[in-house]
């Protein structure tokens, strides 16, 4: 039978981490559209099971039969009050987050990208995609930053999310600790003239074990950071600090290019 009542506790379930961008009490996020679910199959994140109507599964049954899939027949109705989107495409899906190590995330090639107190989905998203298009090893979320389960931030990865892997909440401090640890440059990302020591992007090595700290829209890099790490700064033209995604991909698209010329 479907399900049909907006107020089944699966649907309210996953109604309410959808809306807060939060995972389930289980752990389970929720994904939605066809896109992000065809990107997750590509993945290794656990899937669980996919909610969809009649018309739904036969749309995507080719998608579907690809992996081993449990899916639960839900009414147009009943689905469209659990997402968080207006157009959902009738699929919505479960998938657990792969746990991540420090040593994953610091492998070779040990670019590492760190976000820090970047809370805004789209940028976080475009990130997320800058590093994956451009060989980084692994993501790190400091505390403050969007969380991963962040509907807008898993659209604008368009499926990099789930084949990063990434290491959420954590502390500046642990950050400073392991990179020390595993012996990785820090070099955070700073408009022109606000951190003494910095260089030009140009001029800076990124072709051993280094992160990249990229700060938040309207603060930049905290100074607890900012101490611990070389100031690298885009030279620009008229403007004095450009946009964190866009600063973060020029850095990551530098550090390809110095390490496919080594």
């Amino acid at each position: 039978m479907p399900l049909t009542s907006t107020k089944h506790p699966l649907l309210q379930k996953v109604r309410r981490a959808a809306a807060d961008g939060r995972l389930t009490p289980d752990g389970w996020l929720v994904i939605e559209g066809p896109h992000l679910l065809a990107e997750a199959l590509l993945g290794r994140w656990e899937l669980g099971p996919v909610l969809t109507t009649v018309q739904g599964h036969t749309r995507y049954s080719p998608m579907l039969a690809k992996r081993n899939v449990e899916w639960i027949e839900v009414s147009a109705r009943a689905i469209a009050a659990a997402a968080s989107t207006e157009t959902t495409q009738e699929i919505l899906a479960l998938v657990r987050p792969r746990v991540s190590s420090w040593r994953e995330v610091t492998a070779p090639p040990a670019l590492t990208v760190v976000l820090d107190g970047l809370q805004d989905p789209g940028n976080a998203g475009t990130i997320v995609r800058s590093a994956e298009a451009f060989g980084a090893g692994g993501i790190v979320f400091l505390e403050g930053c969007v969380r991963v389960a962040n509907g807008k931030f898993l659209r604008a990865t368009a499926g990099s999310i789930f084949r990063l892997p990434f290491l959420e909440g954590i502390t500046r401090a642990e950050l400073i600790k392991q990179t020390h640890v595993t012996g990785m440059d820090l070099y955070a990302l700073t408009a022109q003239g606000k951190h003494q020591g910095k260089q030009s992007l140009a001029d800076a090595d990124l072709r051993g074990p280094c992160a990249l700290i990229t700060g938040s829209e309207s603060h930049g890099v905290s100074p607890e950071l900012l101490a611990a790490a070389i100031g690298l700064a885009i030279p620009t033209k008229r403007v004095e600090s450009l946009n964190a995604a866009v600063a973060c991909s020029i850095a990551l698209f530098e550090a390809a290019r110095q390490r496919e010329t080594r």
